[in-house]
């Protein structure tokens, strides 16, 4: 029987590349990408590119109440993505600090750049910030690319 499981993505040389594939339920009344949408896809990239590094979110939220929530969000839209595209979202760490890790995330067709955002993910208990679990920044640092680690 084929593996069913849903696609998590990979991860080379630090940055997490997630297909996602455009459907009907994605797009607004003109036929493209629903701006909102765009944020569902690079929440889905994040997820899933933690769970590569080994950060299991839910085992720790169970354990301690403590999670990830966005902090900031600066998004640049560029181009449309229509229904069927296939699409990618490219997924990079760019800062890890005490209680937050900053993620640079593009949603590309092919080359072409569709938008792109910065991403502060905040790790928070009882809606304050805390420091993170030491064995999840140093993951982070791993995914930091080559010249910008600290």
């Amino acid at each position: 029987m084929p593996d069913l499981a849903p696609p998590s993505g990979r991860i080379d040389d630090g940055l997490h590349l997630f297909p996602v594939r455009v459907y009907f339920e994605d797009t607004d009344l003109s036929g493209v990408v629903y701006h909102a949408n765009y944020l569902r896809f690079m929440e889905r990239a994040r997820s899933d590119m933690l769970r590569l590094a080994g950060i299991d979110q839910r085992a720790t939220f169970d354990a301690t109440g403590a999670a990830y929530v966005v902090a900031e969000l600066a998004i640049r839209y560029r181009a449309p993505a229509r229904l069927d595209d296939a699409l990618t979202v490219t997924s990079r760490v760019t800062d890890v600090r005490a209680a937050s890790v900053t993620i640079q995330q593009t949603v590309s067709r092919d080359t072409l750049i569709l938008a792109e955002a910065d991403v502060v993910a905040a790790w928070v208990k009882d809606g304050r910030p805390r420091r993170q679990p030491a064995e999840w920044i140093a993951s982070f640092r791993m995914l930091i690319q080559p010249g910008e680690r600290p």
